[in-house]
């Protein structure tokens, strides 16, 4: 069967996009891996901050769209971890929150995991959390936070719904993923997590139980999209499985640096099936990326009228 292998990447909304590159380069240390705009709406800078390399599962992505804050509620995707290594890094960012004036939480275990939640300026909600360094990382060498502190990629996310029966057969039966632990999360809510390929933080859904909420109202500081790993040559088995099993979706998109696949899962959050390559580095250097707005070639034609509409970050 083919299989997850883990998170790709998390779409959100910025209302702010210049204050968005600035808390997310400045004070979180990423790196602006892609400077682009929404191919469904090219009015619309798509941000990617990432580590050094702009490796799959270390995007963090925001779409900048003129709109009111989120009204939060369930059916939504609720918090996004950002993995870091060990105790002294959660220390260091407990400090580094600290001296910049970022309201935060106390370093707390939640999961087995030791964690600090936070939000950006928007609402955006946050939590730093210890990893314990698996897997491989790699630094920014012009981030402004230290090369063993810096964030090393994405993972768990956290998502919301009333009930939990239908979400979890889309969960095992359409996507793959296993159902492994529960947890009881901060005032109690019940978490149902859920693993792809390996498992570990960089492979995990976590899925939050809150009937008594509403459902959330998109806006700035919510999440778009969440988009999970596979490699390049399980698309077109992903295509033919969705296809099989009647699952109502995009159909192939070709987004240049990678390949996507979206459906919505039964409470509505929409899940992106992405390809590691073939990557940011295809139309920019390795070294430079980020620096210039980046079209892909079917939108290179518009790029004067594209930069005309574009604010300055």
């Amino acid at each position: 069967m083919t299989q997850l292998t883990g998170i790709h990447h998390l779409t959100a909304v910025t209302a702010n996009a210049s204050g968005n590159h600035d808390f997310y380069t400045r004070l979180m240390g990423m790196r602006l891996v892609k400077k682009t705009v929404n191919q469904d709406d090219v009015s619309a800078y798509h941000l990617f901050y990432a580590d050094g390399q702009a490796a799959p599962g270390t995007d963090l992505t925001f779409f900048d769209w003129p709109v009111d804050r989120e009204r939060r509620g369930t059916n939504s995707i609720v918090r996004t971890s950002l993995r870091v290594n060990g105790a002294a890094s959660l220390a260091y960012w407990d400090a580094r929150l600290t001296e910049l004036g970022v309201p935060h939480g106390p370093v707390h275990e939640a999961d087995g995991r030791q964690q600090i939640a936070f939000e950006d300026p928007e609402g955006q909600r946050l939590a730093l959390i210890d990893d314990g360094g698996a897997g491989p990382a790699h630094p920014w060498a012009k981030s402004p936070v230290p090369a063993e502190h810096q964030i090393r990629g994405l993972g768990p996310i956290t998502m919301s719904v009333p009930k939990l029966a239908a979400s979890d057969r889309f969960l095992t039966e359409v996507m793959a993923m296993r159902a492994v632990r529960t947890y009881q999360a901060e005032g109690g809510a019940e978490v149902h997590v859920y693993a792809m390929g390996e498992g570990g933080p960089t492979a995990e859904l976590h899925v939050r139980i809150d009937p008594q909420l509403s459902p959330a109202q998109p806006g700035a500081g919510s999440v778009h999209h969440v988009a999970f790993r596979i490699p390049d040559a399980d698309y077109d088995a992903w295509v033919e499985r969705y296809n099989r099993l009647g699952i109502r979706s995009s159909g192939p998109v070709d987004r240049f640096y990678f390949r996507s696949l979206y459906a919505r899962e039964p409470g509505g959050i929409l899940y992106e099936i992405a390809t590691d390559g073939p990557g940011f580095a295809t139309d920019e250097p390795m070294e430079t990326l980020g620096e210039r707005l980046a079209l892909p070639p079917f939108l290179e034609a518009q790029r004067g009228a594209i930069e005309r509409n574009l604010k300055p970050l």
